[in-house]
């Protein structure tokens, strides 16, 4: 079959094609008149072929389409390039309509234009619709960028992939990239458990309260978080036949450390006058330990001197009175036993150590100013929360602190810094305690923890084997070690699930 006899053959196809095509296409001469319409063409515009053929293109513009538009649409085919743009038309009856129109230019057999095609469809209801989505997604993020609270869309890496104007203030204020991760990881270690069942609309968590320590000794910060699942269809095609549906965290964080300040400042005072009491109390255990102590040697001795006497079979005045003295001196000690305040008994409850800490610093920052003592505070932004018992761990900081303090409070020291600051290892949470002073002797290192051994006049020495007994009780581990460019420094490693053996 020759060309020409197949161009008959599909000459009446291609017009029942155009016939039939659910699509507005109409054949112009050069100069945009009107030579061929197909049905669909009819029912977009509303005209009848007989009243389109013969016209010009140009009926159905409303005369809203800049000039540029056309110019530009022009100057195109009119170089034998096809055109796609939108215009606003309007049909028979006056109604617009916005069309998405394609133009391609038809060469006849010369290779000159002779005849432009144009395809056009009715995009109205699909401009409303990407409209009003457009106009809903402004209005969206208008309400989320004013919301007095930090907003943050997460996916499954914990990863942001949105956020509001609030949460991009938070980053700056906490000197952080991306807060959220490590909000979240609080939040986890504050349920103690996994998130709440991730199911579109449910809730991860409410309201839980978190402390952060952000770093660069910037003001500790509390936040109430709230967490709830939120459902992402998946755009692409491969997900047109089957579902492949994703779940986002969206997190909503409130500041909340204002209000924490007030309820903090009382708390502080609270917390001051209780360890005002306990440090009395410890320091009257402290010289009765001592002076039982200081007793008992002479008393021994006292006692060797009678059971030789026994021995001997020696009996005489100064045999008795040193037996009367050795009762009275026994009796003494045993009313002074009694007389040592016990231990207060305290429940273990979980804590977060960065705020163990900064209430020691709180309570000595008096003392530090008086000696003028600098102190870099370095706590890990988020700690995993312990179990164990509060005042006992303030007394045990309050200890290491106040020994940095007299260890630096020497007439004519220069060096007077203190380090505070927390870490996590493994499986256990770090506390170090790092002064600037003189440092202790390395063949003293091991005696300090001794009961009564202390380096200082005039001091009882009881402090660090008090310290030692407190980590002991709380499973941990008490390092004192030398820092090479001078100084001592105490290291605390405490379990993350602390175990107890009583006070």
């Amino acid at each position: 079959m020759n060309n020409v006899a197949e161009l008959e053959v599909l000459a009446p196809v291609f017009r029942e094609a155009l016939t039939q095509a659910d699509i507005a296409i109409s054949i112009t001469d050069t100069e945009a008149n009107i030579l061929y319409v197909n049905p669909a063409f009819e029912r977009v515009t509303g005209y009848a072929a007989a009243e389109a053929i013969g016209r010009n293109q140009s009926m159905l513009s409303a005369k809203a389409t800049p000039k540029a538009l056309y110019a530009e649409m022009w100057a195109k085919i009119t170089a034998g390039i096809p055109w796609r743009g939108q215009l606003v038309n309007r049909r028979k009856d006056g109604v617009e309509y916005l069309a998405d129109l394609l133009i391609t230019p038809v060469l006849n057999e010369k290779g000159l234009i002779g005849y432009y095609l144009g395809i056009h469809r009715d995009i109205t209801l699909e401009y409303r619709l990407q409209r009003q989505v457009s106009n809903q997604k402004a209005l969206i993020e208008s309400v989320i960028d004013a919301a007095p609270l930090a907003i943050a869309l997460l996916d499954g890496e914990d990863c942001v992939v949105l956020d509001n104007h609030e949460y991009k203030k938070l980053m700056s204020d906490l000197g952080m990239v991306e807060p959220a991760a490590l909000i979240l990881d609080a939040v986890r270690a504050d349920l103690g458990h996994g998130l709440g069942p991730a199911r579109d609309g449910a809730l991860a968590f409410v309201e839980r309260e978190i402390r952060v320590d952000p770093p660069g000794n910037r003001p500790v910060r509390w936040f109430a978080c709230t967490g709830a699942w939120v459902k992402s269809v998946d755009e692409g095609t491969e997900a047109f036949f089957s579902s492949c549906d994703s779940l986002f965290l969206l997190l909503l964080v409130r500041d909340i450390t204002h209000q924490r300040a007030q309820q903090e400042k009382a708390r502080i005072a609270a917390l001051q006058a209780q360890m005002a009491e306990e440090n009395r109390i410890g320091a009257l255990r402290e010289s009765l330990l001592a002076a039982i102590f200081q007793i008992e040697g002479p008393l021994n001795v006292l006692a060797s001197v009678l059971a030789m006497q026994q021995r001997r079979g020696e009996s005489n005045p100064a045999t008795a009175a040193l037996a009367e003295a050795h009762a009275v001196g026994k009796m003494t000690i045993e009313l002074m036993r009694r007389a040592v305040p016990a231990p207060t008994m305290e429940a273990p409850s979980t804590l977060n150590l960065n705020e163990v800490l900064r209430d020691v610093l709180d309570l000595s920052t008096q003392r530090l100013l008086v000696a003028g003592i600098t102190v870099s505070w370095k706590p890990h932004a988020v700690l995993p929360t312990i179990v164990g018992q509060p005042v006992r761990l303030r007394t045990l900081f309050k200890a290491l602190i106040d020994n940095a303090i007299e260890a630096m409070n020497v007439k004519g020291w220069a060096k007077r810094e203190l380090t505070v600051a927390t870490g996590v290892l493994e499986d256990s949470i770090e506390a170090i305690v790092e002064d600037r002073g003189p440092g202790v002797p390395a063949d003293c290192q091991l005696r300090v923890f001794e009961p009564f051994f202390s380096t200082k006049p005039r001091h009882a020495g009881t402090g660090l084997a008090m310290a030692q007994q407190i980590v002991a009780d709380h499973g941990g581990t008490l390092f004192l070690e030398s820092v090479p460019e001078g100084g001592c420094r105490a290291r605390v490693v405490l379990p993350r699930v602390a175990s107890h053996r009583g006070a």
